[in-house]
């Protein structure tokens, strides 16, 4: 294997939309995530004739490095049809596909390093840019062409994997919101305080250790602030299928709820309220987290909270929070229909963690082979 410099293998391509066949809806703007995405440009009156057109297995990306947070505005057109970008971009392509996959390249150019590299090599006074000249001289190992195909499909499978979750999820989401919408119809709304009760168990002889915070995504997370696990004995125990949430709603502008459905207790900030359902044959305690996560019980919550220096929901406000209760069995009908949901989204989100890890990994591979 050997170290080659991309300039042999690549050419600059200057294809503009001189004939206006490209309109605003083939507009893409060039992430740093190193994806094409919309554009959040505002296009009113502006003429696309200059704009530069990115053809299927072409790569673009803005010159200007200094304004993007030390990342690269880079992307490989992959979605089988093309685009077009702004005139300030920079639009190229590989001479020799046979030599050189284009998804090969696009895993070298997603590697942080890569970027670190382009921040280091960009020149300029008010603006620092990396011009196509510096993107030639940039030298790559290049396996052969077999080898490329290998780490090519490894990425492929997961890419793959975390779109036919999406494409899972997407749907049952809009089938879990269109039940709840017609459960509106159908139902009286009523307040969930005869159904729940306030839980204030403490951890008094400081046997439970686990200890986990809330995040604006309504789910447990490991805690941000230090928190000293010997001195626990004020912190809250919280139990499967009881719920805790943080009552000051002005700081991250919502309702940071979570239900356990943790095998073991764990313990809570005691800032925290906790609280669980009287009897969970009449109330699912599943059902009533998928009402507590929708946007619309977020302004429900900041419209209800009170105080001055700080905002508060306590639990008497939200034992008024009221929602269409009807039959446990079409509460756990439509909590298995969202749990379907959560487990495609949450297999996408896991499996583009692991897209961003093992990536790296395997080029790193390859820079060890080529050493």
């Amino acid at each position: 294997m050997q170290w080659v410099s991309l300039g042999d293998y690549i050419e600059q391509c200057d294809e503009r939309n001189s004939k206006g066949k490209y309109g605003e809806e083939d507009v893409k703007g060039i992430a740093t995530s190193k994806q094409l995405i919309e554009t959040k440009a505002n296009l009113e009156g502006v003429s696309l004739s200059s704009y530069k057109i990115v053809n299927p297995n072409e790569f673009t990306f803005v010159p200007d490095t200094s304004r993007r947070g030390d990342k690269m505005s880079l992307a490989f057109n992959n979605f089988g049809k093309a685009c077009i970008v702004s005139s300030i971009s920079c639009v190229f392509r590989i001479k020799d596909p046979l030599v050189l996959l284009p998804d090969y390249l696009y895993l070298w150019f997603c590697r942080p390093e890569f970027d670190r590299y382009a921040r280091f090599n960009s020149w300029g006074s008010a603006r620092e840019a990396f011009s196509y000249e510096d993107m030639e001289r940039v030298q790559i190992p290049l396996p052969d062409i077999d080898e490329q195909r290998k780490i090519v499909s490894v990425w492929k499978g997961l890419r793959d994997l975390k779109v036919q979750n999406e494409v899972i999820a997407e749907p049952l989401f809009e089938l879990c919101q269109s039940y709840l919408k017609q459960l509106k119809e159908e139902y009286e709304p009523t307040e969930i305080g005869p159904y729940i009760e306030e839980v204030n168990e403490k951890n008094a002889q400081d046997n439970i250790h686990d200890v986990m915070g809330l995040n604006v995504n309504k789910e447990f997370r490991e805690p941000q602030s230090r928190v000293d696990k010997t001195k626990l004995q004020n912190y809250k125990i919280l139990r499967n299928n009881q719920f805790a949430y943080v009552p000051t709603t002005d700081t991250w502008r919502c309702l940071a709820v979570a239900l356990s459905k943790f095998e073991k207790d764990i313990v809570v900030s005691p800032i925290y309220v906790t609280f669980k359902i009287r009897d969970e044959g009449k109330l699912v305690p599943e059902y009533l987290y998928v009402w507590l996560k929708q946007k619309e019980t977020d302004r429900w919550a900041r419209y209800n909270s009170w105080g001055s220096a700080r905002e508060n929901l306590n639990f008497e406000d939200l034992c008024r929070f009221e929602i269409p209760i009807p039959s446990p069995e079409k509460q756990r009908a439509i909590v298995n229909i969202y749990n379907c949901a959560k487990e495609a989204k949450d297999i996408a989100n896991k499996t583009d963690q692991l897209i961003k890890d093992i990536c790296p990994a395997l080029m790193r591979q390859v820079i060890g082979e080529a050493s």
